[in-house]
């Protein structure tokens, strides 16, 4: 069987399920999800492997109009992907007109070159005509090389969505081992674990001000213990409160919820320790955004 891949960018405003959408496709729970937007805040790499084709999943953060230095980056990071990849997945929701920023990603797209799939997601919410009208209007107004409606967060269509992307596989060797689901260091993914219970546990003004760092990440000899340090950033004094909680509750819970997620994508036991301390306006300084690692 001659080997074929194919390196798609998912992409879109934020809030379009583009890393429940990841996560669906490839089968596993790679990237971190809440309803908040900016979830994602950096370039995530899922792959699946099947029937001689791979398949590189590159999720990106939501485009938008950027307030601080961190959402420029963000911006930069979805750029980025579109010199890497053959074709872009373009995710939106059951609608008959795009938005102002979507246009201006659209736009983009099309300077690029790059053949663009119209995904309408969380067709589920809507009925089947209903999602079937907004995507023959939604592929009137934009040159797409293809489209479909499906749902990620039960799958439905999505199946259909394979088949659209499958024609844009070229012939080539697998980059990736076919068992490979990322190539993201472990390290990466627990420090995105620990800031997605954060997403779940915090008011909406927190979460966005928080950025999660590994400083530890240990294997114990002769032991199925990983044991890992955590320092959790935050931009205000009054936050560093709310983040610890009454008598440290809320950190406790975090931590708890953190630990059992990492323990499950790990495959053994983790002693998770999280500090909470305060980067003043971390977001707009070049210095700490480099220092975090973006």
């Amino acid at each position: 069987m001659t080997e074929k891949n194919l390196f798609c960018s998912i992409t879109g405003m934020p809030n379009m399920g583009k890393s429940t959408l990841l996560n669906r496709l490839i089968g596993f729970d790679l990237a971190i999800i809440s309803p908040k937007a900016e979830t994602t805040r950096s370039r995530i790499t899922g792959v699946l492997t099947e029937d001689g084709i791979q398949y590189v999943f590159l999720d990106t953060p939501g485009y938008n109009k950027p307030k601080t230095k961190l959402d420029r980056h963000l911006v930069k990071t979805v750029r980025d992907t579109f010199s890497d990849v053959d074709c872009a997945l373009f995710l939106t929701y059951p609608k008959e007109h795009f938005l102002e920023y979507e246009k201006k990603l659209l736009d983009e797209l099309s300077e690029k070159g790059l053949p663009v799939i119209l995904g309408i997601n969380k067709a589920d919410t809507v009925s089947s005509e209903i999602a079937q009208r907004c995507l023959v209007s939604l592929m009137e107004q934009y040159g797409f090389a293809d489209g479909c409606c499906f749902s990620a967060l039960d799958g439905t269509g999505t199946d259909v969505l394979m088949e659209k992307l499958y024609a844009f596989a070229v012939e080539g060797p697998h980059y990736f081992p076919d068992d490979t689901l990322t190539d993201i260091p472990e390290k990466y993914v627990v420090s995105e674990i620990v800031r997605e219970r954060l997403l779940f546990n915090l008011r909406d003004e927190l979460p966005h001000g928080c950025a999660v760092e590994v400083m530890r990440f240990k294997e114990r000899e002769n032991s199925d213990i990983v044991d890992i340090d955590v320092n959790i950033y935050c931009e205000r004094d009054s936050h560093k409160g709310m983040i610890i909680g009454k008598g440290g509750s809320m950190l406790k819970k975090i931590g708890t919820e953190a630990r059992k997620k990492a323990e499950d994508f790990l495959g053994c036991r983790v002693n998770l320790q999280c500090w909470v301390k305060v980067r003043n306006d971390w977001r707009n300084s070049e210095f700490d955004l480099k220092d975090l690692g973006f």
